[in-house]
């Protein structure tokens, strides 16, 4: 793995042309007003260059994925993070491994291991699969070019979708905005274009409506022990969104005193009932909005619904490393990115990734396709394809 820059957005290699957008409309996400996506193709080559997310919000670099393990390690060390920026590597680290050697052996193997790497997250298995489905049938001969090709398509529908996420939800927010003259929002952990291609899933109303004119206020949690609260205030702050950051703690507080207007959030998996997999804390975010009366919307796209888990009960918690808890990283007062260690070597430490947020308490679920209360019925009302007969 290779670092291409460091703070410096105008060495990398690809960047998204800059669009003339209609009036109102959402535009491409920016870093230092150049439009950027968070993983892209290498120039004449086939590798990708990442966002390397871990050192945000303190410095910006990116990194270059040219192998298999590379891909991997991205995805477990969370250098990309997002259930669908995990997906669509997953799909171009299928691609890095075929373009060694493109047989039956390598493919099996390269899904394995990128399987392995993440466990809650749905749109890694769903992107796998769908690399399987349409390699598997293709001859070694072309499966290298068909990979590489099938993991851009898959990178664009997810920009495509986020896109579209944002102009339904942007409908569910206008109302709350024409009558409260200001909206304020609330968010949790990193829903944003970092954890997507492009655009984000539960920012994308939030930039829709900027975008639109609206006076959009985000309050930011926290979310330790990542702190991926601090993301979303970067990629807000970037792209000129007034924003102010909470300790994740702080949230019932603000939604008593009724200075929230709607949660808004992503997830890493949807079950089939409606019950959301969110970072860890969305849950209690969920309870004190539903005492306080404020909507809480959970956006997503196809690719974060899984008709194949019944419930939440079925979704599997990742248990993270204790260090995450015991070390905080941060710059110190050397202005030098630093690990300090804030718990004892060896203190007994419960690091659950995700909670689950029941289908009850989730005012609407927002896709690419509209929204729909979050339900079994409301999820195939919006997804007809997936009723069983």
């Amino acid at each position: 793995m290779i670092i291409i820059a460091r703070n410096n957005p105008l060495a990398v290699l690809h960047r998204r042309p800059v669009s003339v957008s209609p009036a109102g409309k959402m535009r491409c996400m920016n870093v230092n007003n150049i439009p950027t996506r968070t993983i892209w193709p290498a120039a004449q080559q086939r590798a990708v260059d990442i966002i390397d997310q871990t050192a945000l919000p303190h410095e910006y670099r990116t990194l270059r994925l040219a192998t298999l393990a590379d891909a991997a390690h991205a995805i477990r060390s969370m250098q990309v993070r997002g259930a669908p920026l995990i997906g669509v590597t997953a799909a171009y680290g299928v691609a890095l491994a075929l373009a060694q050697q493109a047989d039956d052996a390598t493919l099996a193997a390269a899904v394995a291991i990128l399987a392995a790497t993440r466990p809650t997250a749905v749109n890694l298995h769903w992107a796998l699969a769908r690399m399987q489905a349409f390699l598997a049938p293709l001859t070694p001969s072309t499966r290298a070019d068909a990979a590489w090709q099938e993991a851009a398509t898959i990178a664009d529908e997810d920009a495509a979708q986020c896109c579209s996420i944002g102009e339904h939800g942007l409908q569910l927010l206008r109302p709350l905005a024409e009558r409260r003259g200001r909206l304020n929002l609330m968010t949790h952990c990193n829903a944003g274009w970092l954890a997507t291609v492009d655009y984000g899933t539960a920012l994308a109303p939030v930039y829709a409506a900027f975008a639109a004119g609206l006076d959009v206020h985000v309050w930011v949690s926290e979310t330790r022990p990542r702190n991926q609260g601090l993301l979303t205030a970067w990629e807000l702050k970037q792209h000129g969104v007034a924003h102010t950051v909470i300790a994740d703690n702080a949230a019932g507080l603000l939604l008593a005193r009724g200075e929230v207007d709607a949660v808004i959030v992503g997830a890493d998996r949807i079950a089939a009932n409606g019950d959301v997999a969110n970072k860890v804390g969305t849950y209690l975010k969920a309870l004190a909005a539903r005492e306080a009366g404020v909507p809480f919307y959970v956006a997503a796209p196809r690719s974060t619904v899984d008709f194949a888990c019944p419930d939440g009960a079925a979704i599997p918690i990742e248990e993270r490393a204790g260090d995450e808890l015991r070390v905080v990283h941060g710059l110190d007062a050397g202005n030098t990115l630093s690990d300090i260690r804030q718990l004892p070597l060896g203190t007994a430490v419960a690091n659950p990734a995700f909670d689950v947020t029941p289908a009850k308490f989730v005012s609407a679920l927002i896709t690419e396709r509209g929204s729909c209360p979050a339900s079994t019925d409301g999820l195939l009302s919006l997804y007809p394809e997936m009723r069983r007969a």
